[in-house]
C-alpha cells in the first residue's frame, strides 16, 4: 500500500555560516550547496528512504532546476508519474542560512508548486485506491488541499496534515473534520491558535483544542523538548532523543514522514509518534533537507538503543 504526498518541490540554495543574518546584515558564509527540497518533496523521499512506496504529486517548471529536482526526487525511489512540467512558471526555490548552531531561517519562491489545480488533481485520483495515507501540507494550493482531503475520506485514506505555513486566516473549518491527524510545531500552532505552547502542558492545551475543531488527533511538536499527541485512541507526552543537531531545516518534514510511515503499517498513534520523533531527531544529525532524512535501520537501532 502506497503513501500519496501532494505537496511542493524546491530546489534548495543552502548556506552555512556562523550566525543567520539580521535585517539590513550582510554575513559571510563558509560553504553552500544545492539539492532537492519543499516540503512535500522531502516528505515524500523521507517516507521512501523509511521503506514506503510512495506517489507524489507536485509541479515544477520547465527548467534545469526542474530537471534536477524531480530526478533527485526519482533517486529517492518515490514515483512521479502523477507530477508534472508547467512551461510558464518556475520551479520553486528555498534560500536557506543555517548557523553553527543548526538554526536556519527560509525564504521561499512557490514558482510552480501554486499551479497545482484540480485537473492535475483528479488525474492523480487512481493512485488512491492503493493508498493508506495522504500526507499534505501547505506550500500548495489550500482549495486544492481540501479537495484532495475530501477524496481520501470517501476513500478510506488516513490524511496527515503538516499546516505549514500556517495561513493568517487558519484553516477552513471543513478542512478540520477531514483531518485524522495534525502536526503543528510551536509557530504554527500560535497561528492557528493565537498562542505559543511553551511548555508540555500547553502542548497538551493546544492538542486537545485542535481535536476539539474537528481534527481526530492532534501531535503538537517542541522540537528539541519533545512533542505532545491527544485523540486517536491516546494521549501522552513523546520525550525527545538526545542527539547532537547539525541542521534542522528537515526536522519537521522527517518528523511528518515518519509519522505516515508507522501509520500505514497500523501502528498505534503513539507508537507512530514515537517512531516520528526517532526520524525527525535523526535528520537532525545531518546537513540538508531531503538529503537528511535517516534509513529505516537507523531509525529502528535509535528506538533500541533509548528502549534498553
Amino acid at each position: 500500500m502506497a503513501i500519496i504526498v501532494l505537496g511542493s518541490i524546491n530546489t534548495d540554495i543552502t548556506a552555512y555560516g556562523q550566525a543567520l543574518p539580521r535585517p539590513g546584515e550582510t554575513v559571510l558564509a563558509e560553504r553552500y550547496e544545492t539539492d532537492l527540497g519543499g516540503k512535500g518533496a522531502n516528505q515524500a523521499a523521507a517516507a521512501s528512504r523509511l521503506g514506503a512506496a510512495v506517489e507524489f504529486v507536485g509541479r515544477v517548471g520547465a527548467d534545469a532546476f526542474g530537471d534536477a529536482a524531480m530526478e533527485r526526487l526519482s533517486a529517492f525511489g518515490v514515483s512521479t508519474r502523477h507530477s508534472l512540467r508547467d512551461p510558464a512558471h518556475g520551479t520553486g526555490i528555498a534560500i536557506i542560512n543555517v548557523d553553527a548552531k543548526g538554526h536556519n531561517a527560509i525564504t521561499v519562491v512557490s514558482g510552480a508548486n501554486m499551479r497545482i489545480d484540480k485537473a492535475q488533481l483528479q488525474a492523480a485520483l487512481p493512485a488512491f485506491a492503493n493508498a493508506k495515507v495522504l500526507m499534505l501540507q501547505l506550500e500548495i494550493p489550500l482549495d486544492i488541499c481540501l479537495e484532495a482531503a475530501r477524496e481520501a475520506r470517501k476513500q478510506g485514506v488516513k490524511v496527515v496534515l503538516d499546516p505549514a505555513p500556517a495561513p493568517a486566516a487558519g484553516l477552513p473549518d471543513e478542512l478540520y473534520g477531514l483531518i485524522d491527524v495534525i502536526t503543528p510545531n510551536e509557530s504554527e500552532a500560535q497561528a492557528l491558535l493565537g498562542y505559543e505552547p511553551g511548555s508540555v502542558e500547553e502542548a497538551a492545551r493546544a492538542a486537545g483544542e485542535l481535536t476539539a475543531r474537528g481534527a481526530r488527533a492532534a501531535v503538537v511538536t517542541l522540537g528539541a523538548r519533545g512533542a505532545y499527541v491527544a485523540g486517536g485512541g491516546g494521549e501522552g507526552y513523546i520525550a525527545p532523543f538526545g542527539v547532537t543537531p547539525v541542521s534542522t531545516v528537515a526536522a519537521g518534514d522527517c518528523f511528518n514522514a515518519g509519522l505516515a510511515v508507522a501509520l500505514s503499517e497500523a501502528r498505534s498513534l503513539m507508537e507512530a509518534a514515537r517512531f516520528a520523533s526517532a526520524t525527525g531527531a535523526l535528520s537532525t544529525t545531518k546537513e540538508g533537507a531531503a538529503a537528511s532524512a535517516p534509513t529505516r535501520e537507523e531509525v529502528e537501532a535509535l528506538l533500541s538503543s533509548q528502549m534498553r
